[in-house]
């Protein structure tokens, strides 16, 4: 590769996280703008019109959305690759990535981190017990029920490592900011199967800056990160006070 790509977002992101889990197998380099979410500025915009994390820039190639981001890289970088060759199983992986994208997402991110972290610690709100108690007692384990008849008891979805695994995996390791965990006596394969895949190098790589970012100001998050010996850009746009919007990616 001639030259890293550059990443926006922050490696706190399930969004970001996967397209950097992506980069990590693919031993491709890259740069990265670690912004947290909400926070970025009027350049940010102009990258990113919905305000999405995360953003890769190339070149002159600018794209937005984890998925289509993942997917540029694959064709572009195709070994090793992350999608299954059978037509069938490269369909259901990518079912199984929007799955996670939006199910896992609505209910491990936005319903529980967003809640218990990001309200709180971005903008000093109070928690919606509410939202979290529905989503503890019906919403995340109605997903669980769901996953626990995809995934397989040892190994990977579809044999080798996909994007689908990846994908499931991510949202989990965000919820286990606000300490959640999968109860292995109810739900066996989806525990065992996230312990595995967190224990993957590229994931254990990606650990190591995410658990630096833990309570952390954001305002400080970037010298933290520095210190640590995360590939930064020169630049940050991460500059605005945090406002309210969409962040998914």
């Amino acid at each position: 590769m001639s030259r890293p790509v550059t990443i926006i977002g922050s490696y706190i992101s399930p969004y970001v996280r996967k397209v950097l889990v992506c980069l990590e197998l693919k031993r491709l380099d890259y740069v990265i703008d670690p912004i947290p979410p909400f926070v970025g500025n009027d350049q940010f915009s102009r990258l990113s019109p919905l305000r999405r994390v995360p953003v890769l820039i190339d070149g002159d190639l600018v794209l937005n959305d984890s998925s289509v981001i993942c997917q540029y890289l694959e064709d572009k970088y195709p070994t090793p690759s992350l999608y299954p060759a059978d037509i069938v199983c490269r369909a259901k992986a990518r079912w199984l990535e929007e799955y996670a994208d939006t199910r896992l997402a609505d209910v491990l991110v936005w319903r529980l981190f967003y809640q218990l972290a990001i309200r709180r610690y971005l903008f000093g709100e109070a928690t919606d017990e509410g939202i979290v108690q529905r989503a503890r007692e019906v919403e995340i384990p109605s997903a669980l029920d769901y996953l626990e008849t995809q995934l397989p008891s040892d190994g990977f979805i579809f044999g080798e490592l996909s994007i689908a695994d990846i994908s499931i995996a991510c949202y989990f390791r965000t919820a286990a900011f606000v300490r959640y965990t999968v109860d292995a006596q109810k739900w066996p394969r989806v525990a065992a199967f996230v312990e595995r895949l967190q224990g993957l190098p590229a994931f254990q790589k990606l650990a190591r800056f995410e658990d630096c970012l833990l309570r952390i100001p954001h305002t400080q998050q970037r010298d933290v990160l520095a210190a640590a010996g995360a590939p930064l850009t020169r630049e940050t746009m991460g500059t605005e006070l945090a406002r309210h919007g969409v962040a998914r990616g």
